[in-house]
């Protein structure tokens, strides 16, 4: 398995570099092959999208579940130079191993054991990696949830919550808007007072749109990027800003938008424009992501293990399948620490167990 892992990791698949993630898919699916049938579907400017069904035993199979994960990473082709592969102190360090390409990893050792043992799954299974997950999958969101709808349950192999390995059963929302602001140019030490100053403007507005975090509610709102103006000696004509948010409830994504595009100027002699909304709906925690989650639980302990669950300010493809009402549990895969960041490692004395409860969900 660690050197599947090892394989996965030097094979680096940025999530802009098409042709990198392409080879990824080539690579998943020559280890695939002995036990499933393939097909990749195109992913427009991004790398194909992988859909993997499972030849696994068992001939009277009723439903099928989707098993959902991501070839693309944050990180750019030659990252390997400065942190490689490798193996140290009961973990193993490198760029997307944790997010995600030990679990990915894990779901296909646990297919092949189920075949070995000749254990019979009573549904259909279908693998299916997206190319674009890092980036919002635009291109994939559709055949996601195309593929869901035919779901009895989703399971997600992204990696779970802190060092205990955490499943998710609660994401956020996630949505972006940009805050366009024109204002009037002008010499600012000539004819200061013809000027109507963007930068101004949108300074004005960013303090209003800070106020729409409600932590109480489970909505955050960040003004994370601002740009605008061209010399210091010239009233700005326009100003943006880059706004995430996050929401736990799909019900608060509409009041929000709605505050943005309800922004006025200070100035009237500026005027605003507003792009952009939710992209992920929430993954909330549902009676029937409850009941999954409970289903894995009983699972774990059968192998020793306590398995806990966690709400997280992140978005997955899991989302997706949740907002349309099927039970989803993600953070299935590796236990580790440091996704998207130099210090990205798995713990070795968590492959096994992982591997086991990804088996014994598709055999339940």
């Amino acid at each position: 398995m660690l050197d599947l892992i090892g394989h996965f990791v030097e094979c680096e698949s940025p999530s802009d570099d098409r042709a990198a993630v392409d080879r990824f898919v080539d690579l998943v699916c020559d280890t695939l092959a002995p036990v499933a049938r393939l097909k990749t579907v195109s992913g427009g400017r991004f790398g194909r999208h992988l859909l993997a069904e499972m030849k696994l035993p068992g001939r009277a199979k009723s439903g099928q579940i989707l098993a959902l994960g991501h070839s693309d990473t944050v990180w750019p082709v030659g990252t390997l130079r400065g942190m490689p592969f490798r193996n140290h102190r009961g973990r193993v360090y490198g760029p997307g191993v944790l997010d995600m390409k030990a679990g990915i990893a894990f779901f296909i050792f646990a297919a092949r054991a189920l075949r070995e043992l000749d254990l019979p799954v009573p549904s259909h299974v279908l693998l299916q990696l997206n190319s674009d997950e890092e980036v919002g999958s635009v291109s994939s969101r559709a055949l996601t949830e195309e593929n869901a709808r035919r779901s009895h349950a989703v399971l997600v192999l992204e990696p779970g919550t802190g060092l205990e390995g955490k499943l998710k059963t609660a994401r956020k929302g996630v949505g972006a808007f940009t805050v366009t602001v024109r204002g009037k140019a002008s010499h600012a030490g000539v004819d200061f007072q013809a000027g109507a100053s963007a930068v101004l403007e949108l300074a004005r507005q960013i303090n209003t749109i800070a106020g729409f975090t409600k932590l109480d509610r489970g909505i955050t709102v960040n003004a994370g990027v601002i740009a605008g103006g061209t010399r210091s000696n010239v009233v700005a004509a326009e100003a943006r800003a880059e706004v995430d948010i996050r929401v736990a409830r799909l019900r608060d994504a509409a009041p929000l938008d709605r505050k943005f595009r309800a922004l006025k100027p200070f100035d009237p002699r500026c005027t605003i424009a507003v792009s952009g909304g939710l992209n992920r709906p929430p993954l909330e925690r549902s009676p029937a992501v409850q009941r999954l989650f409970h289903n894995a639980r009983k699972l774990a302990l059968e192998l020793g293990i306590e398995l806990e669950e966690s709400s997280t300010g992140g978005g997955s493809d899991g989302n997706f399948t949740a907002a349309l009402g099927i039970p989803t549990l993600d953070g299935l895969g590796a236990v580790g620490e440091g996704a998207h960041a130099a210090h990205e490692s798995i713990l070795i004395n968590r492959i096994a167990d992982r591997t086991a409860l990804l088996a014994k969900l598709l055999l339940a």
